[in-house]
């Protein structure tokens, strides 16, 4: 028999422990395309109003904001409101806790 080129997973080292629920949680929030293209587009321009992300993808602003309420509920993005509209953005410090626990699997 021949031996695997692979250690066996008790001999990897694991550097940080995560919660498998809450690495599950972030990453069905980004199990779709266009929750992907949100992110992203937050990544890239810091903030954005609701009416400006509406605009992003071709999709109805009905299905944008469902998709938005999963991002938020994942904790990946954050909005704050403003007297008449809702201004979102990333949190950074979730997106860094999503890195490191794909890291470490």
């Amino acid at each position: 028999m021949s031996k695997s080129c692979c250690p066996p997973a008790t001999e990897r080292a694991r550097t940080t422990e995560f919660d498998a629920d809450d690495l599950a949680r972030m990453c069905k929030a980004l199990s779709h395309p266009a929750r992907v293209q949100l992110l992203r587009h937050l990544i890239d321009h810091g903030e954005c109003y609701f009416g400006n992300l509406a605009d992003v993808l071709p999709l109805a602003p009905s299905t944008i904001s469902q998709h938005v309420t999963i991002l938020k509920g994942a904790g990946l993005i954050e909005g704050s409101a403003d007297v008449q509209r809702v201004c979102y953005c990333v949190n950074r410090d979730r997106l860094a806790q999503l890195k490191q626990a794909i890291g470490a699997l």
